[in-house]
């Protein structure tokens, strides 16, 4: 590795205490969140036989709470299932051969199968990822405490070469604690602490920000299709996807800084119907239901640049943020932590520091791909407040090359389901 990290046991400070019983002061991995990202790169270590520790700032259920996207593609499936952490996913889990495409009152089926080289992709929350991967992190790992939950990250240190090596200052139990370690992965998002230990001579941010939001519903009501319905329509654009087969989840667009409470559910569902509409079948419609949840979600893309830094690794939405339109966010958090799993795992073995040294750009490269079909899908259904009525011309031509166009097709159903990862 180009700084010089090596995979001896970090030595405690002579200032520092002990940590208190069953709380780790040393690992290989220091892991900052855990999300679905973090839960999951220390899986694939910990059957690598490699020692990881991950602190969580929220407890746990908050952790098994937060509700958040469930479209996972082919890689994340598999990447899911060879780390053990498939089961429940394959009971429950809803695999969809494509999505439809609506606009101009047509329907278009986009066949994954066919036009992506039999990849297909399976609706599964990320919710029930968290579960999984938590319960497995807690009923296999009994010597000491790798998840940590309440533990507040701080800062960051040593992550250049030096005598220290890294270190993880947390607040855990009233107590301010640090966790020395070989590398630092930040798992912890956006506005997490790893983000920011970049330096501001080194990090560069990319950012758009969108000017609509998704007012998002979760509703006991079974689905009213097969597969999920991406609509283009005059009055905004409408998703419908789901949960499980008594449970919805759709989106509208709606103005940035929309009130859910200026919704009633009523209107949500005759907003929805008329998005939704067909030509060849004005009789269709929704099935309704109760709705338990709703939310408005801000559109928005960022990159953070470079991946690494030093002895520091970004990974998920603390390096990227993409719009939900593409469904990638989960999936390119994924495919981070399976490359990095990679490359940790043969430094480990055999002293090899190239993954680790390509990290950042082989990811980058694979991001900037992602970001761009999330706004190319996010630009072509959904109707800007300063839209004109050329621009919607646009949009439509666009959408009818998909529909009429097998390459077209092709490139959408590619991107969708998910490129090949990369090693």
């Amino acid at each position: 590795m180009t700084d010089g990290a090596t995979s001896r046991p970090p030595a405690r400070r002579p200032d520092e205490r002990p940590a208190a019983a069953g709380v780790p002061e040393e690992t290989t991995v220091g892991i900052i969140g855990g999300g679905p990202a973090g839960l999951l790169l220390s899986r694939l270590l910990h059957r690598a036989g490699i020692p990881s520790v991950v602190l969580e700032s929220r407890d746990r259920e908050y952790a098994e709470q937060r509700q958040r996207a469930g479209m996972l593609e082919q890689t994340t499936v598999d990447v899911l299932r060879e780390c053990g952490a498939g089961a429940r996913m394959d009971r429950e889990g809803l695999v969809h051969d494509g999505i439809e495409l609506r606009f101009d009152g047509r329907s278009q089926h986009i066949d994954f199968p066919t036009l992506a080289n039999g990849r297909r992709v399976t609706i599964y929350a990320q919710t029930e990822i968290v579960k999984d991967l938590i319960s497995l992190q807690l009923s296999e790992l009994s010597d000491g405490a790798p998840l940590i939950f309440g533990a507040e990250v701080t800062s960051v240190t040593g992550l250049t070469p030096g005598p220290e090596g890294p270190a993880l200052h947390y607040t855990y139990e009233g107590r301010e604690r640090t966790l020395h370690c070989d590398f630092v992965v930040g798992c912890d998002g956006f506005h997490g602490i790893a983000r920011t230990a970049l330096p501001d001579s080194v990090a560069r941010t990319y950012e758009r920000e969108y000017p609509f939001s998704w007012l998002g519903i979760l509703a006991d009501a079974p689905p009213s299709c097969a597969e999920l319905i991406y609509a283009h329509s005059s009055r905004g654009f409408a998703l419908h996807s789901m949960r499980s087969s008594s449970v919805s989840r759709l989106y509208l667009q709606v103005p940035n800084g929309t009130d859910p409470a200026d919704w009633p559910d009523e209107r949500i569902w005759d907003e929805l119907d008329a998005r939704f509409a067909l030509s060849a079948d004005p009789g269709w419609r929704l099935n309704r239901g109760p709705i338990t949840s709703k939310a408005v979600l801000p559109m928005r893309s960022s990159v953070t640049e470079p991946m690494r830094h030093g002895r520091l690794f970004l990974a998920g939405d603390a390096a990227h943020i993409v719009p939900p339109t593409g469904a990638k966010g989960l999936n390119l958090a994924v495919a981070d932590v399976a490359v990095l799993a990679r490359a940790l795992i043969r430094h480990h073995t055999t002293g090899d520091t190239s993954g680790l040294d390509s990290y950042s750009e082989d990811r980058l490269r694979r991001v900037w791909r992602a970001e761009h079909f999330s706004y190319f899908m996010t630009t072509t259904l959904h109707t800007s407040p300063d839209q004109s009525p050329f621009d919607t011309r646009l949009q439509l031509s666009q959408l009818d090359r998909i529909a009429s166009s097998r390459a077209a097709a092709t490139e959408l159903a590619e991107n969708y389901a998910g490129l090949a990862l990369s090693d």
